[in-house]
């Protein structure tokens, strides 16, 4: 998943980026609103974490913009946002929620409560409260980083637990290497690498050992789909 991280404070920019890539994100920064604007613009994005006090503006005003669709950027008005900010007055904290953010986190804070939250907000995309998803008898935990097919842990890379994470976001749909570029890498990937391509093979080997049947279909011309079986495409209710 790709998020957008607008934050000033260079040594915090720093360590959210460290930690968020750490655990499977693929980060972009926008030290302000001009800039945070821009890669809106030129980016989908499936969270932003927005501080409220930049060098030209207030993020209470850009969360506004994008819940109102004055701000029409390719995430649209549902982009899920979380404020991680110094204001910490109960007056602050409804606004922010009043004006459209998800979720509200105040600084300091404990890094390991901000990716909770982050997850929590990404599984509501997906239709579920669980961090584990389950679609046929493919299992990811997201929680744990932890990914199975039926009883068998699969040994996956960062980006092939990223790549089939989104795959299992969406199953059954068609989703392009495009998609997969703008959501699982970052702004630095080479839009005319093969890295995808590469990816998804490498994780379609991984997920079909010991001749096991092909989950990733290859539709010629569109993209990657993950195949649904009679099994439950659903989120894991936790036991």
């Amino acid at each position: 998943m790709r998020v957008l991280v607008v934050e000033d404070e260079e040594d915090l920019v720093e360590a959210l980026r460290y930690g968020l890539v750490r655990a499977d994100y693929a980060v972009d920064v926008a030290p302000d609103v001009e800039t945070a604007t821009h890669k809106l613009y030129a980016a989908a994005y499936d969270l932003m974490i927005l501080d409220l006090n930049l060098p030209d503006g207030d993020g209470f005003d850009l969360c506004g913009r994008i819940r109102s669709g004055e701000l029409d950027g390719q995430s649209g008005p549902d982009l899920r946002i979380l404020m991680l900010t110094a204001r910490d007055r109960l007056a602050d904290r409804v606004r922010g929620l009043d004006e459209g953010a998800d979720d509200y986190l105040v600084k300091p804070f404990a890094f390991p409560e901000l990716l909770a939250r982050v997850r929590a907000l990404l599984r509501r995309d997906s239709g579920g409260g669980s961090a584990v998803w389950t679609v046929g008898d493919l299992r990811l935990d997201t929680g744990r980083r932890e990914a199975f097919r039926g009883e068998r842990r699969l040994q996956l890379t960062p980006k092939e637990f990223a790549v089939l994470r989104y795959l299992m976001s969406r199953p059954g749909q068609v989703v392009s290497a495009e998609e997969l570029l703008e959501h699982v890498w970052d702004e630095n990937a080479d839009p005319f690498t093969n890295t995808v391509r590469v990816t998804v093979g490498t994780l379609r080997r991984k997920l079909a050992a010991s001749d096991e049947e092909q989950l990733i279909e290859t539709v010629v011309r569109h993209g990657y789909r993950l195949r649904e079986s009679d099994a439950a495409t659903t989120p894991a209710r936790p036991s």
